[in-house]
C-alpha cells in the first residue's frame, strides 16, 4: 500500500528537519518536528499492520468461520 511508504518517507524527512533545527540550537522547534516525525512513523506502522491483519482475516471470512452477532 502506498500510504505506508509515504508515511515512512515523511517521517524520515521530518527527522532530518528536526536535526537541522537541533543543529541551529532551536530546541523547541526540533522537539515539535521530531514528534511529528515519530507520529508519521507510527501511522505508517499502523497502516502496515492493518493491511496484514486484513489479509489474514480474508480467508476466514471466505470460509464463513466468522460469526457476526
Amino acid at each position: 500500500m502506498p500510504f505506508e511508504r509515504i508515511f515512512t518517507i515523511l517521517s524520515g524527512l521530518l527527522l532530518l528537519v528536526a536535526l537541522v533545527f537541533l543543529w541551529r540550537n532551536n530546541l523547541s522547534a526540533a522537539f515539535v518536528i521530531a514528534t511529528l516525525g515519530v507520529v508519521a512513523w507510527f501511522l505508517g506502522y499502523r497502516t502496515q499492520l492493518r493491511a496484514k491483519i486484513g489479509a489474514a482475516e480474508a480467508p476466514l471470512e471466505k470460509d464463513g468461520e466468522i460469526d457476526e452477532d
